[in-house]
Formats: C-alpha cells, structure tokens, sequence
C-alpha cells in the first residue's frame, strides 16, 4: 500500500507521478519484484511526510505499475493504471493505534 498526495486514481486511469518518500519507495520496489500491482490510496493532508493510517482515505485504487524509471535524485518516476477499486482493511488492534490523538 501507498498513499499518495494531491490526486486520486480510479480503475481505468493512466496516470504518472513521482515516488520519493522512503517508505513509498519501498512498496514500489516490492511490487516491482512481484506482480507489479500496488494500492493506492490518497492521504488527506498532502503536507503530511508519513501519514498514518487515520490519515489515508480508506478507498483507494488497485494499479498496475506500467513504468519506472529512476530518477538521478533518487526518486522514482512511475507511471500507473488503476484496476479495480480496494478498501483497507484495519483489525480492531490497528484501529487502536490509528486513531488521532483527541480521539483515544
């Protein structure tokens, strides 16, 4: 799974943008060494560096990764087709965790 800042993918959709958190980085390398299919979901605050998961839309969109290319700074440019529609999915122990602070 990655959140995303500032746009949405729905299934169908080509769209390409730049990976750069270490984290993102991460799970694209992951799909990239299996299926290449990735989660996407937007995060609600685009100035958020890493979201957690109260601060990541819960519907997002299954994509396939059509290209990458890494960039000289270390970011990855990679281009994506949404799929299908996807929903995460938190156990009441994630719940716990994931709740903002004024709501514990």
């Amino acid at each position: 799974m990655m959140p995303i800042r500032d746009v949405v993918i729905f299934p169908y959709m080509m769209t390409p943008f730049i990976v750069g958190r270490e984290s993102s980085v991460r799970a694209l390398e992951e799909a990239l060494g299996s299926d290449r299919k990735i989660f996407l979901a937007t995060q609600h605050d685009a100035s958020v560096d890493e979201p957690k998961p109260h601060e990541i839309y819960q519907v997002g969109t299954v994509a396939n990764i059509v290209q990458n290319l890494k960039l000289p700074d270390g970011n990855i440019k990679v281009l994506v087709e949404g799929v299908e529609r996807g929903k995460i999915l938190l156990s009441p122990a994630m719940m716990a965790i994931s709740k903002p602070p004024s709501a514990q």
